[in-house]
């Protein structure tokens, strides 16, 4: 059992994906009204070694001497990843061990404005930074900031990162109604993608119940409506959980541990985290496919979101 590496996970886009978490949770540049994750706990911008290089390395040797070749490396999970100052260090450790695979970085982008981390993720295969405002009034409303990230700064960091990365970049827009999809926030984010310039755009909505209690995900007639508007080339809908089953790394395992977990007792995901040793991103993965085919509810209480059989 590892502590910081997790999977493979069931991933749509990135396939048989094994995890690589390099904060605790939540440490994290952005508090986003509909994290799966949680509320943050630490917001910040200062970067540190958070989870020691030394042990994160141990557990990648480990895995690599005991396991086969997992489609991708991600680096993603309790926060975010590029707020530990070693995450070049340990893609280099990567890249000289185990060439053939390729890594990807799933990133709020927000700290891309610093030239240094640029360059840290420069030997990255695929980066998949988010975007999901093109005004300092939604940003803050939904992804609430530090005092000192302006939504400026955050936007020309990503413009500034397209320009220098050789690799793929992937940018994903979380749309949630009533938030970011009004027609002028629409065109605004446009404007934005069209000067990031990314390799493709992923549109996202929610699966199941965010931080904030008001949000709903977005209906397929509504990302239609969202495509139509945007216009653009290399735009994709990516909300669709349930097609993680046809995925070579989905455990139909985990998923029945999870429904029986459930079937005794309603568990919040730290409930899940605590009985069934997994981490949180993997259960949040079967949750998403779970909801989506209806065999699981959720009922909000003072404790958090309770997940039970429906």
């Amino acid at each position: 059992m590892y502590k910081y590496l997790f999977g493979p996970v069931p991933s749509r886009r990135l396939g048989m994906s094994l995890g690589v978490d390099l904060v605790p949770r939540k440490v994290c540049s952005l508090d986003c009204v509909y994290c799966e994750v949680g509320k943050t706990t630490k917001l910040t911008l200062e970067r540190k070694e958070y989870i020691p290089f030394a042990k994160i390395i141990q557990e990648l040797t480990s895995y690599f001497e005991n396991n086969p070749d997992p489609d991708y490396i991600t680096f993603s999970g309790s926060g975010e990843p590029t707020l530990n100052s070693r995450i070049g260090d340990i893609i280099e450790f990567i890249k000289q061990n185990k060439p053939q695979i390729p890594i990807a970085v799933l990133t709020n982008g927000t700290l891309l404005y610093d030239q240094q981390i640029r360059d840290e993720l420069k030997s990255a295969d695929i980066v998949l930074p988010s975007l999901d405002a093109a005004t300092e009034e939604i940003f803050k409303k939904i992804n609430r900031p530090p005092a000192t990230l302006t939504f400026k700064k955050y936007l020309q960091g990503l413009i500034d990162f397209s320009s220098e990365f050789t690799g793929k970049i992937w940018l994903e827009v979380f749309i949630l109604p009533d938030y970011n999809d009004s027609e002028n926030e629409l065109k605004e984010l446009k404007n934005a993608i069209l000067k990031i310039n990314p390799t493709s755009v992923q549109i996202n909505t929610l699966d199941r119940p965010g931080t904030e209690t008001d949000l709903r995900g977005a209906s397929k007639g509504e990302l239609d409506r969202v495509l139509g508007l945007l216009n653009l080339d290399h735009v994709e809908i990516i909300a669709a959980a349930p097609q993680r089953k046809n995925i070579l790394s989905y455990r139909s395992d985990a998923e029945t541990a999870i429904l029986e977990t459930i079937a005794r007792r309603p568990c919040t995901l730290d409930d899940l985290v605590q009985i069934l040793g997994m981490h949180r991103n993997e259960i949040n993965k079967y949750l998403d496919v779970l909801d989506a085919e209806n065999k699981i509810k959720t009922v909000r209480q003072n404790r958090g979101i309770f997940y039970q059989t429906s």
